[in-house]
């Protein structure tokens, strides 16, 4: 049984997961409990530790991972680094990390096939990628409404938001998102890479979560969005 700061602050890092891609700072949890320093936040995190409903990752920074919500009756786990907790399916593993309910988790048995283009840092556009000869299935009920494609990640650009060398990112094909989302970004025309995504006014910042990366900084015309990271596949 929750109290009530608990189960706040469970549902209020749930949230944040899944509109941003990343887990809040502290001094966002203690503003939106209304509490006065952060070591109550410490104390929630340690409960809700202790409790098996989150699962904090000391090695990583902003990395905590939302196990299970309250009356779901289902572990519900994501993947993590971070910053970014997508959902991630193990391939060979029944289980589907994410915060989706029973009857959701019952329909992940039906699968759709998507393209599995090339490896994301490969430096062509998605179109030069396409090739329909790979495929990946993927649950119906991870990929909601649109379009969708896979990319294979290379590199460890974005490993402090928990995307490592080899996954495979799933992508919404959409022209939009907004700041905090992982995009997969077209560069000049000609360079495609998969970062967060920051505007600052005319100017885009494309940012990698690796502190041994700098920031990208581009003229708004010269970045184009060909999608939204939506889940990882990863194979253990």
């Amino acid at each position: 049984m929750l109290t009530r700061k608990q189960h706040q602050l469970l549902l209020y890092i749930d949230d944040h997961l899944r509109r941003t891609g990343y887990s809040p700072s502290f001094d966002e949890m203690k503003d939106a409990l209304e509490l006065r320093s952060k070591s109550g936040i410490h104390r929630l995190i340690s409960a809700l530790e202790e409790r098996g409903f989150l699962r904090r990752h000391h090695h990583r920074a902003r990395a905590l991972e939302v196990l299970r919500l309250p009356n779901m009756g289902t572990e519900v786990t994501a993947a993590t680094g971070t910053a970014f907790l997508p959902a991630v399916l193990n391939q060979g593993q029944k289980g589907l990390e994410g915060a989706f309910s029973e009857a959701s988790v019952a329909n992940d048995r039906q699968t759709v096939s998507i393209p599995l283009y090339g490896r994301i840092a490969a430096g062509l556009p998605i179109e030069a990628m396409q090739d329909d000869s790979d495929r990946i299935d993927v649950p119906v009920s991870l990929l909601g409404t649109g379009e969708h494609y896979a990319l294979t990640v290379a590199g460890d650009s974005m490993i402090e938001a928990g995307i490592l060398d080899g996954d495979i990112a799933i992508i919404r094909r959409r022209e939009t998102a907004e700041n905090g989302q992982i995009i997969v970004a077209l560069i000049d025309e000609q360079e495609v890479t998969l970062k967060k995504l920051r505007r600052r006014g005319s100017m885009i910042a494309l940012e990698a979560a690796n502190r041994d990366y700098e920031t990208r900084i581009f003229p708004a015309e010269r970045v184009h969005i060909q999608g939204r990271l939506i889940a990882l596949f990863r194979q253990y």
